[in-house]
């Protein structure tokens, strides 16, 4: 039985000084990332609670009326099923 050799990518040679760079760079890239997306976090929760608070306001000065759906409602509508 005759096996074909796999081909493999070339091997990358580079220095040890050379890798800290990289690994240093892609280090600190990474933290920036997360700082950011950190702030970004933080932005859309406070942007959150004011439309929550909003949302609460209007519902509470302006109550849906009877046979209106809710469509923001966590709980799925009632179905009845007749045996």
């Amino acid at each position: 039985m005759t096996e074909t050799p796999t081909t493999a990518p070339p091997l990358e040679k580079v220095s040890q000084d050379e890798m800290l760079v990289q690994f240093k760079t892609r280090y600190s890239n990474l933290i920036e990332e997360n700082k950011a997306l950190a702030g970004k976090i933080r932005e859309n929760e406070a942007t959150a609670l004011k439309l929550q608070g909003a949302i609460e306001a209007l519902e509470y000065y302006n109550p849906p009326e009877e046979g209106t759906v809710d469509n923001l409602s966590d709980s799925p509508p009632e179905t009845t099923t007749e045996d």
